[in-house]
C-alpha cells in the first residue's frame, strides 16, 4: 500500500495567497464608488463578512449600513476620509441577497447587493430567543462549540451574522487592537489541546499564530502592555493544564512561567472528575492589576485560587475546604459569613474579579460535594453564576449574588460556561454544556457519549442576560457552547492590515522515544491501518487507525534517525471540554511532530509491533 502523503499551507499562507489573488483582481479593473469592487468571504473562513473597494478622486468619508432584515436589524458604521477605500461589509444574512446602503461625505448614496450561500447545519439556529431590539440593539453574541456546531454569532432576532469555518476552540476574546483572540484549530494533543491561539480580525484573517511548546487550553487573557497570560503545561511530565505562561505580544517568545505544582498538593481536595493526570483542569486566568495578581479556576480540585503575580506564591483559595490538609485550611482558606444563603462552587468555570474584589464565577455544581458518599445527582443539582465577597484581612466571604439554582436541573451543566460582568446589576451567565440522555440530565460531559448513545443525548445551551435581576436576554442552542461573549461586529480598532499574518513562538521540539524495539522488516505497511502523513510548515502529521495498545513508533530515518512513541491507548477524559476534534473511530490516532531542530532529507518509516514497514514517504525539512 502506498501511504496518501499531502503538505498542507497553513491558513496564514492560505489567506495571503487569496489576499494577492483578490487584490490583483481589483487591480485590473476600475473600480469608482459607482461600480465598486465586492469581494466576498475574502479570506476564506468568514462566510458572512465582505471587501468592498474603490477610488474617489477627492479624499471622503464613507458611511455604510448592513441592512436588516427589518430596521431595527441594521448594522452602520463609518470610516475615515481616504481616496482608496477598503470598506470590510460585516453582519450578512447567509441565503439572502443583503443590501449595502453606501453615503459619501458629499451625500452620494448607492446600495450594493451581496447574495451569500446558505449556512450549514454546523451553524445552529436558536430554538428560543428571548429579548428586545431597544435592550439587544446591534449587539452580537457569539458562542465558540465544544460539540459538532461552527463558532457563530447571533443578533436580536437570533438570526446568524457571523460565523467562522474552522474548528476554532474555546474562548474568544476582543482585545484593545479590535482584534478576537482564539484558539487555533490545529490539534497537538488528544483530546482538545490546541497550537497556541490565533489573534484574527472579525473578517476572518488571520494576523499572527502564537505558537506554544505544550500547546494551548480554555484562557487567554490580554495585559495592559499587551503580552499575553495563556494557559498550557508541560506535556513531557505528564500532567495537563496546571501552568500558566506570559507571551511576548510580539514575538511570541515565553517571558514567565507559573508551575502551580509548585504551590498545590496534586493529590488532595479532588473534585468527581479529578485523576493523576488532570489534577487541576485550570479553565481561567485572569489578572488583578489592583492587587497584581493572578485569579485561576481549578476545577479539578472545586478551586478558585490567587497567586501573586511577581512570586507565584499562594494568597488565597476560594472552595469546600473538606479533604483539604488542616494547615493549608487554616492558611489559605475563606470561612462563610453573614446571613443571606451561601453554596460553595464546584468544578466552576470563567472566574472574574470585579473592580471591588469581587469575585465571580460559573459555579457549575458538578457533584456538589468532596465526598463520593454526599455527591448530588444531576437531576437534583443545579448550575448558576455566583458573586462572592472577600475579606483577605479577616479570610471571610459572602454569597452577595446568585443566579440560576432556582432553575434546577434545566440550567445544570456539568461542564465549560461563563459568566460576564457588564456593570453592577448587568450580568451575562451562559450555562453552555446542557445534556440530557434518554430524557435524563446529564452528569458527565454530554460529548463524551459516543457511538449509538451519542444519539440519545439531546444538547442544549442557555445563554442570559440579567439587568437589576430582571430577565434581558435568554437564547437557547441545540448544542454545546464553551462560552458567549456579546460584542459588536465594527470595531474602530479593528482596521484591515495587509500582506501575510505571522507564525510566532515555537512548538518545541517533540520528544523522543529512546528505547528501540528489535523488529523484523515488513514491507510497505498495511492498508488496514489506514496511515495518512501531512506536512504543514511547522511540523509533520500523522494519521492512522490502530488496535488499543498497539505498540508503534515512527521513524524519520536520514543522517540521524529521529523515533517518536505513538500513543495507542486513549485516556479516559473526565473533563472532555471540546469534543469537536473527537474522532468517530475510537482507534483514530493523530500525532503530530515539529519541525524544529529536523533538518535534512528523511524516511517515514512505522514500527508497529514487531515488524517494521515502510511508508514510501520521503520528506526535506
Amino acid at each position: 500500500m502506498t501511504v496518501k502523503f499531502k503538505q498542507f499551507d497553513h491558513m496564514i499562507t492560505q489567506q495571503y495567497q487569496a489576499e494577492q489573488a483578490f487584490l490583483a483582481e481589483y487591480q485590473k479593473g476600475d473600480h469608482t464608488f459607482e461600480n465598486p469592487y465586492v469581494k466576498l468571504n475574502p479570506y476564506l473562513i468568514a462566510p458572512l463578512t465582505a471587501l468592498l473597494m474603490f477610488k474617489t478622486a477627492e479624499p471622503t468619508t464613507v458611511s455604510i449600513v448592513v441592512k436588516g432584515k427589518e430596521e431595527a436589524g441594521d448594522i452602520s458604521f463609518s470610516f475615515a476620509e481616504a481616496t482608496e477605500h477598503m470598506i470590510p461589509i460585516y453582519g450578512l444574512y447567509p441565503g439572502w441577497i443583503n443590501r449595502i446602503e453606501l453615503v459619501l461625505g458629499n451625500g452620494e448614496s448607492r446600495v450594493v447587493t451581496i447574495q451569500t450561500e446558505q449556512a450549514p447545519d454546523k451553524v445552529k439556529l436558536p430554538t428560543q430567543l428571548t429579548t428586545t431590539a431597544e435592550y439587544f440593539q446591534d449587539n452580537i453574541m457569539f458562542v465558540t462549540p465544544t460539540s459538532d456546531a461552527f463558532t457563530a454569532g447571533y443578533d436580536y432576532r437570533g438570526d446568524v451574522r457571523w460565523y467562522g469555518t474552522l474548528n476554532f476552540a474555546f474562548d474568544l476574546k476582543r482585545v484593545k487592537n479590535g482584534r478576537l483572540l482564539i484558539g487555533t484549530h490545529r490539534l497537538l494533543m488528544p483530546p482538545y489541546h490546541t497550537t497556541g491561539i490565533y489573534e484574527m480580525g472579525i473578517i476572518g484573517k488571520i494576523y499572527k499564530e502564537y505558537r506554544l511548546p505544550g500547546g494551548y487550553h480554555h484562557d487567554q487573557f490580554e495585559m495592559e502592555d499587551g503580552n499575553l497570560l495563556i494557559l498550557t503545561q508541560d506535556l513531557p511530565r505528564g500532567t495537563v493544564e496546571d501552568m500558566l505562561v506570559l507571551v511576548d505580544r510580539q514575538t511570541g517568545q515565553i517571558l514567565k512561567t507559573w508551575d502551580y505544582q509548585k504551590v498545590l498538593p496534586t493529590n488532595v481536595g479532588g473534585s468527581g472528575s479529578q485523576d493523576g493526570h488532570d489534577w487541576f483542569h485550570n479553565n481561567a486566568v485572569w489578572y488583578d492589576k489592583r492587587t497584581n495578581s493572578l485569579t485561576l479556576s481549578g476545577r479539578h480540585q472545586d478551586a478558585i485560587i490567587n497567586l501573586d503575580y511577581e512570586t507565584g506564591a499562594l494568597n488565597w483559595i476560594i472552595g469546600d475546604p473538606e479533604g483539604w490538609p488542616q494547615e493549608l485550611v487554616d492558611k489559605y482558606f475563606f470561612k462563610p459569613v453573614g446571613e443571606g444563603d451561601f453554596d460553595w462552587q464546584y468544578e466552576q468555570h470563567a472566574c472574574v474579579v470585579l473592580p471591588d474584589g469581587d469575585i465571580m464565577a460559573f459555579d457549575n455544581g458538578h457533584w456538589r460535594a468532596k465526598v463520593k458518599e454526599k455527591y448530588l445527582p444531576a437531576k437534583d443539582n443545579f448550575s448558576r453564576g455566583v458573586r462572592y465577597r472577600i475579606d483577605t484581612g479577616k479570610m471571610e466571604i459572602q454569597q452577595v449574588w446568585q443566579y440560576g439554582k432556582e432553575r434546577g436541573a434545566e440550567f445544570f451543566s456539568t461542564y465549560i460556561c461563563n459568566v460576564e460582568y457588564y456593570g453592577e446589576g448587568h450580568y451575562l451567565v451562559h450555562s453552555g454544556g446542557i445534556g440530557t440522555f434518554e430524557g435524563e440530565t446529564c452528569n458527565k460531559p454530554p460529548v463524551q457519549f459516543r457511538g449509538e448513545d451519542e444519539k440519545k443525548v439531546v444538547l442544549n445551551s442557555i445563554t442570559v442576560e440579567l439587568r437589576d435581576n430582571v430577565l434581558m436576554y435568554e437564547m437557547h442552542l441545540p448544542a454545546n457552547f464553551y462560552r458567549a461573549e456579546k460584542l459588536k461586529l465594527y470595531c474602530a480598532e479593528d482596521v484591515l492590515s495587509l500582506g501575510k499574518g505571522e507564525l510566532l513562538g515555537t512548538l518545541g521540539v517533540t520528544e523522543e522515544f529512546t528505547t528501540i524495539p528489535p523488529a523484523e522488516a515488513g514491507g510497505m505497511v498495511p492498508e488496514q491501518y489506514n496511515v495518512k502523513l501531512g506536512q504543514e510548515e511547522d511540523r509533520l502529521i500523522l494519521k492512522a487507525t490502530f488496535e488499543k495498545g498497539q505498540m508503534v513508533l515512527l521513524q524519520l530515518e536520514g543522517e540521524t534517525t529521529h523515533s517518536y512513541f505513538i500513543p495507542t491507548t486513549k485516556r479516559p477524559f473526565l473533563a472532555m471540554c471540546v469534543g469537536t476534534f473527537q474522532e468517530s473511530d475510537e482507534r483514530a490516532v493523530e500525532f503530530p511532530i515539529s519541525k524544529e531542530k529536523l533538518v535534512g532529507e528523511f524516511k517515514i518509516s512505522l514500527i508497529i509491533d514487531d515488524k517494521k514497514y515502510e511508508t514510501g514517504v520521503t520528506v526535506n525539512l
